[in-house]
């Protein structure tokens, strides 16, 4: 009589056939959380390619303008919200540094990257980009009142000007506080406030963040009534880009006279607390690669801060970059910021 086999000699060689089979199984995507303001946009095809090199999946957490996104960072620092923050600029650099939210990580592709955009000497943000911020008005409207634009910043509170400015909150939005710094620079401190003071008598319109400012009430972007807004030097470029009917010229253009413009440079870091270190250097070596740095101009209209990158041709013919930017150092910003933004606060919203 022939033995019966007995149960383990089928259950060990099919938990061996299962065995090889989840060794075969490839490992799910690893995750990585990117936080930022809800200006950045970036190459989809950029970051498939990432994701499929690294086994990875990139999910971005925009969380308001500048300012908001930065104080949601700060008051997450005990349990961060993302692995990497995307948006400081030189506006809240100290302020970011001070919360000691970021880790240190010396990317290789910071060769390619001019010193000046270096600010912070222990790498824990590394410039992306940069930008002037400054005025842009809205060229047929002008011209159908016979109206000069303006070509300083004295000129919003003269009577002809009155109701015509839209700027953003200093507190909330960083274009907002880089103008805000751009008339601490050019007037003085405190003589910035009583330009501030004329500013709101002449009906000035305050919004939290940029996208409201220009898609919301720039008459050239918007069904809105303010031909003068706050946003970069670059911006034409955009308007040419986006336009349904293709034009030679931009609709819109630049006050860039000397001590109307503040230079803004947006960095990106690694936050404290992550569980994804590597693939969050990877990523951040992909930003300042040249490929991503070559998208930056028509994704987000500000300059690359690789100095290999190239930039595009309508980029090259309706953007520009101040010769004359008004300077505050990051010290300056430091210690005056808070000061300058509370005092602002009561000169035009109380």
């Amino acid at each position: 009589m022939m033995p019966t086999p007995s149960y383990k000699t089928f259950l060990l060689p099919l938990c061996f056939l299962l065995l090889l089979t989840v060794q075969r199984l490839p490992a799910a995507p690893v995750e990585l959380v990117v936080m930022s303001h809800d200006s950045f946009n970036v190459n989809k095809r950029l970051v498939a390619e990432f994701e499929t090199a690294h086994n990875a999946k990139i999910r971005f957490l925009k969380a308001g303008d500048t300012g908001a996104a930065l104080n949601k960072a700060i008051l997450s620092k005990n349990n961060p919200l993302a692995d990497v923050f995307y948006g400081v600029d030189n506006t809240f650099l100290s302020r970011a540094l001070a919360a000691d939210i970021f880790l240190p990580y010396p990317s290789p592709k910071l060769d390619h990257i001019p010193a000046a955009l270096r600010l912070d000497p222990q790498h824990r943000l590394l410039p992306v980009d940069f930008g002037d911020v400054c005025l842009n008005y809205h060229k047929a409207w002008f011209k159908e009142r016979d109206l000069a634009p303006p070509s300083r910043l004295e000129d919003l509170i003269k009577p002809a000007y009155k109701g015509l400015t839209v700027v953003q909150n200093p507190a909330t939005s960083s274009p907002g506080l880089a103008f805000l710094l751009t008339t601490v620079a050019h007037f003085g401190d405190p003589n910035y406030l009583e330009f501030w003071k004329q500013l709101r008598a002449n009906d000035v319109l305050v919004t939290d963040g940029w996208e409201s400012a220009y898609w919301g009430h720039f008459s050239a972007a918007s069904k809105g009534d303010r031909p003068i807004v706050v946003s970069y030097a670059s911006s034409p470029s955009a308007e040419v880009h986006f336009a349904e009917t293709p034009l030679t010229e931009a609709p819109t253009a630049a006050l860039i006279a000397p001590g109307s413009v503040f230079r803004q440079i947006e960095f990106v870091g690694i936050l404290k607390g992550t569980q994804r270190r590597r693939l969050a250097e990877k990523w951040i070596d992909t930003m300042l690669d040249r490929p991503f740095q070559e998208e930056i101009p028509l994704t987000m209209f500000v300059y690359p801060s690789n100095a290999t990158a190239r930039l595009p041709e309508v980029f090259v013919k309706h953007s520009q970059l101040a010769d004359a930017p008004v300077e505050l150092s990051p010290d300056a910003i430091a210690k005056g910021r808070e000061a300058w933004i509370e005092a602002w606060t009561s000169a035009v919203l109380r």
